[in-house]
This record gives structure tokens, sequence and C-alpha cells, in this order.
């Protein structure tokens, strides 16, 4: 009786339930999870075999979309972006109406030979308009508001200047 502590308990024997499980009694006799196992076992021989591919979805096609614009986009698509360019619409007016990205755009009329329009530059005259009036409290927004411009192109104007940018209550960042 060299140690005869514990020895009259029963220490739990797993036993195999399936392939790779195992059932061991962890909680002692007062917890029994045969139930659960039973559960689990119930919804794993519900599952779909692994190995198998799953079919599609019935009823539905599965259609992919074309990612690379030649794919997309027919010839007389192209003809029609070029021709409402050249007529006046933005680029990025037409990236929204045909759901491309301003850069696809590009690339389309780049392609297709027409004459790629200069984005607005601000003159150092009103670059200085905008830069007093910034230092006088005035939005970008409105700013470039005033100077029929965007107030992103009004910020760059200002970076490149190097002036200081504020947070919308007027503090310095």
């Amino acid at each position: 009786m060299a140690n005869d502590i514990g020895q009259d308990k029963k220490k739990p024997s797993p036993t195999q339930v399936g392939e790779g499980f195992f059932k061991v009694d962890v909680g002692g006799r007062y917890y029994n999870i045969n139930a659960q196992v039973d559960t689990i076992q119930a919804l794993l021989a519900t599952l779909p075999d692994p190995g198998v591919p799953t079919p599609p979805p019935a009823g539905r096609v599965a259609a992919r979309r074309a990612h690379q614009l030649q794919r997309r986009l027919t010839d007389a698509d192209r003809g029609a972006i070029i021709a409402a360019y050249e007529a006046g619409s933005s680029d990025k007016h037409l990236a929204v109406e045909w759901q491309l990205a301003k850069a696809s755009v590009l690339t389309i009329l780049r392609t297709g030979g027409a004459n790629i329009r200069e984005q607005r530059r601000l003159s150092d005259d009103e670059v200085n308009y905008a830069i007093t009036r910034y230092h006088d409290g005035e939005s970008l927004q409105r700013i470039g508001e005033h100077l029929g411009v965007a107030h992103t192109t009004i910020r760059t104007a200002l970076e490149r200047r190097g002036v200081p940018r504020r947070d919308t209550h007027g503090q310095p960042r």
C-alpha cells in the first residue's frame, strides 16, 4: 500500500466513436456527454463528403463577371465612351455611368486615340488668393466653390506651398 490514494477510482478510458473521434469521460461519474456526442455524430452524418465538389445552387446560373476590359466592353461600348468624352462628358462622369474605374476610362480613351483634356490648374494669383482666404478662416470647400474647383484641388495647392492645415474647428493639426 505504497500509494493507494485514488486507487479505488476507475480511470476514464477513451472509446472510439468515429474516425478520429474519441469519447473521454473528463467530468467524472456525474458528467454525461453521451447525448451531446450522439447529436454531434448525427450532424456530422448529414454533412456532405468534403472530397466531392459541391454543385451550384439550384435555380441560379453561375455567371462570372469578366474582369478584363477587353472581355467586358464591346468595340461599340468603347466607341460610345470615346464619343461621349469628346462631346464634353468628364472622365469621372463616364466612370460612374459605365461602372468603371476612372483609370479604366482613361485607358480606353488613350487606346482609342482621344485627346485627354488637361485638368484645370490654379494660377499663382488664384493660389495666393486661396492662401489668404484660408488664413482668414475660410473652408477649403468655400474657396473651391468660389474658384470653381474641388476642395481637394485647393488642399493640394496649399500643401504644395507648405501651408499648414487645420482641423474642422480651426485648430492647427
